[in-house]
């Protein structure tokens, strides 16, 4: 049986219907004890809830290793692996750090995540899950405000100086790479730039014609290919609060 399948049936219980109810009615001072839930049986009722219900969903789990588990069983019950981030109903969110230490070095792709949870959470969305574990919710985050000042728009056509958005990349303290291959990083050949912004899954080549955007395309960062062509564009900078 597929876990959609599956899925289906632990949405249709009615203690499915039950849980729901009663987090619905009690709010923040619901409190639910499940028991004898084993293995996926976890990640199954945990989606068949949130279906039925039209609120965000967190789930902190004990450690990443178990986070992560979580959070795979999830997109699998989803069929989400290869969705776009923003058309994605489960997100995790991960420390931005490689150890739980602020001196430690810093992981790209777990602030790539952070960051895109922030953005989702700054735009309302209302019904998303988030999966995540002490070490990641105990790191400060930035505000609405932060977000709204160090936020970079651009589309395809706008009369914008190359040499503008050069300056910007390297005021959001951006590091300049002969090729860019994660987040944090851009180059620059000629009337193209490439950009990794913090604020999307894939790297930007934004194509110049003078003072003007001609193209702005999505590529693969370990091929260089070009995947698809975009009209607007949203660049970000490292957005952990102790950077």
């Amino acid at each position: 049986m597929q876990a959609s399948s599956l899925s289906s049936l632990f949405r249709d219980d009615p203690r499915t219907a039950e849980i729901t109810g009663y987090l619905e009615n009690t709010g923040d001072k619901a409190r639910i004890n499940l028991k004898g839930l084993i293995g996926s049986a976890k990640s199954l009722v945990s989606t068949a809830v949130f279906e039925r219900s039209s609120t965000l969903h967190c789930f902190i789990l004990p450690d990443k290793e178990t986070a992560a588990y979580f959070f795979n069983d999830l997109e699998q019950i989803f069929s989400e692996k290869d969705k776009e981030t923003e058309k994605r109903k489960v997100l995790f969110f991960p420390s931005s750090f490689k150890k739980h230490s602020p001196d430690s070095q810093k992981d790209n792709m777990g602030l790539l995540s952070r960051t895109e949870v922030l953005n989702r959470l700054h735009s309302r969305a209302k019904k998303f899950i988030v999966v995540t574990y002490p070490e990641a919710v105990s790191e400060k985050v930035v505000n609405r405000k932060f977000l709204e000042k160090n936020t970079l728009k651009l589309k395809s056509g706008e009369a914008v100086s190359p040499d503008f958005i050069l300056d910007l990349l390297i005021e959001y303290e951006f590091e300049r790479a002969d090729f860019v291959i994660e987040p944090g990083q851009f180059s620059q050949r000629g009337g193209l730039i490439d950009v990794y912004s913090f604020s999307g899954e894939h790297p930007y080549r934004i194509e110049f014609e003078g003072d003007k955007v001609a193209s702005i395309r999505t590529f693969d960062a370990s091929s260089q290919l070009s995947i698809e062509k975009k009209s607007e564009i949203t660049i970000l900078p490292d957005i952990r609060v102790n950077r």
